[in-house]
Formats: C-alpha cells, structure tokens, sequence
C-alpha cells in the first residue's frame, strides 16, 4: 500500500472570508481613530494624553505624502500603486494559508487593514494622517503599527519554521 502524505488544508471559501472580515476591523479603527484626530485637533497641533507622560508620548496631528519615516515625499501616486499590488498579493496568497495558520492569517489580515487604511487616505486626501508621537520616532498611525507588526508576525512565523524556506514546490512555502 503506497502512503501520501497529506496536503495541508487551504483556508477554503469560509476561511477565506476571515481575511476581509478582520483586515475590515483594522481597516475601520485605523480610519476612526483618524477621524477623531482630523475632528479633535488642528494640523500640527499637541495634546498630551496626560501631563506625566508629556516627555514620551503625544497625540500630534501631521500628514504625510511620503512612506513610512517620511521617505519618498509627495510620491503618493507611486505609493498608491505599490500599495494595489501589495493588496493584491496578499489576497492571492491567503488563498494557499492552511485552515490552522491562524497566526499567519491574523498577520496577513493585519497586513491588508492597514494597507488598506493608508491607501484610503492616500486616494481621498492625498496624504495619510499621522498622530501617534513617541518624540523618538518619526509620528505614524495605527494603520503603520497593523502593517509594522503582522510583517513582525510573519517573521515570527517563519522563524518557528526556517525548513519551509526548502520545501518543495508543491508544498505550502511557509
């Protein structure tokens, strides 16, 4: 009797909804916490959450036309293309998730919200409203924390398992 080995299962028509579904919960606080900014507070203006942490943390209202650090300024449009592929990359590849990677879909959809959540600004202002203000840090959004830290999960993810980097062809890469 010959043995196969059984392929991992993809994430199918309902797992595949698990992507919209949760990067439109990023998608949607990304974009609300934007507009309590935009409606709360003048552009460039301070508040301190609390004066003890006046050293540390602020809410300041910028806008930024460039990527992320405000490299590449005023290149929205290009930004804007690269931010479409990338939608679309992650959308083709979630199709081939193992219905149990469920870090690696939670990063994927944190990924796409927050690609999606710049790229809305980019379209509807020109520029991405920023506000969260380390003072040690250029000032960055909720939708940069989603995309810093599923890109962050992701490598989490194929750290725990460097031998997928030499799986064959037919076999899920990570």
């Amino acid at each position: 009797m010959e043995m196969h080995e059984a392929k991992p299962q993809t994430a199918g028509w309902r797992g595949w909804l698990f992507l919209p579904a949760l990067a439109l919960v990023f998608l949607a606080f990304d974009q609300f916490t934007k507009h309590l900014v935009v409606t709360h507070l003048d552009l460039y203006e301070t508040r301190l959450p609390t004066p003890a942490l006046a050293h540390l943390f602020s809410f300041t209202y910028v806008t930024n036309t460039g990527a992320a650090f405000g490299f590449f300024q005023n290149g929205s449009a290009v930004l804007v293309i690269v931010a479409v592929v990338v939608i679309a990359a992650i959308a083709l590849y979630f199709r081939h998730v193992p219905g149990d990677e469920w870090l690696l879909k939670i990063s994927l959809a944190m990924q796409l919200g927050g690609a999606l959540g710049n790229l809305l600004d980019r379209v509807r202002l020109g520029y991405v409203v920023d506000f969260m203000d380390f003072h040690m840090w250029p000032v960055f959004n909720f939708a940069d924390t989603f995309i810093v830290v599923g890109v962050g999960l992701l490598a989490y993810r194929l750290l725990l398992h460097p031998r997928a980097w030499s799986a064959g062809a037919d076999e899920f890469p990570i």
